[in-house]
């Protein structure tokens, strides 16, 4: 098996059309409390994934559970990441970014890491990868965050465009999922709250 990414907290390995991703122990954690954390945490984004294969979301499938040794097996995919290639034709990706995250959401997932380094694209359509942070909520407030995370990854890597592609991946989202309008309303609150602390840290400086 050929390493091909290595996280925080997982290294990924490939073995022909099989990605297996193994959660690393942690030596500054006690070992009970390590084991268990990395147990939880894989079988948690084990749910989530079997979620998103009943939802027909485009992301990899899970094909095997260790839950002894934190370990997952999913299929590989091959693509490059939106990152290098969104400039291509930014808008209609903007589109299918919102759709993906409108489904992802109308199943109650909160991605937590949505950035284009998180998407690959795949004989032309987009799919979701890593979902080691992500997990099952209700909660506007959660859902609105997922998007504002969206929002600061595009303006961090994609800034000349950024502004158009929250846009139109916003009216993709409220398209695709039924319950969006909460969602959004809570996200402008979400958004004023940054603008405050920007303001205030700013007056504190000057």
């Amino acid at each position: 098996m050929n390493i091909i990414g290595r996280g925080a907290e997982a290294i990924l390995y490939r073995d022909g059309d099989t990605v297996v991703k193994d959660r690393i122990s942690k030596s500054y954690r006690h070992p009970t409390i390590d084991k268990q954390l990395r147990g939880s945490r894989t079988r948690r984004e084990a749910k989530v994934m079997e979620r998103l294969d009943a939802a027909n979301v485009p992301a990899p499938r899970l094909t095997h559970l260790d839950d002894a040794n934190a370990k997952l097996s999913m299929t590989f995919l091959d693509g490059p990441k939106l990152r290098d290639v969104l400039h291509e034709k930014h808008a209609s990706y903007a589109a299918e970014i919102g759709k993906i995250i409108g489904q992802l959401h109308a199943n109650n997932i909160i991605h937590s890491d949505l950035t284009t380094s998180n998407m690959l694209v795949v004989d032309g359509k987009l799919h979701l990868i890593d979902f080691g942070l992500s997990f099952f909520s209700h909660k506007p407030e959660d859902k609105a965050t997922d998007l504002k995370l969206l929002q600061r990854a595009l303006e961090s890597k994609h800034h000349e465009v950024a502004s158009e592609c929250f846009e139109l991946a916003l009216e993709a989202y409220a398209a695709a999922y039924p319950d969006a309008d909460a969602v959004l309303k809570q996200l402008s609150k979400v958004q004023l709250r940054g603008r405050n602390k920007q303001k205030a840290a700013k007056d504190k400086v000057d």
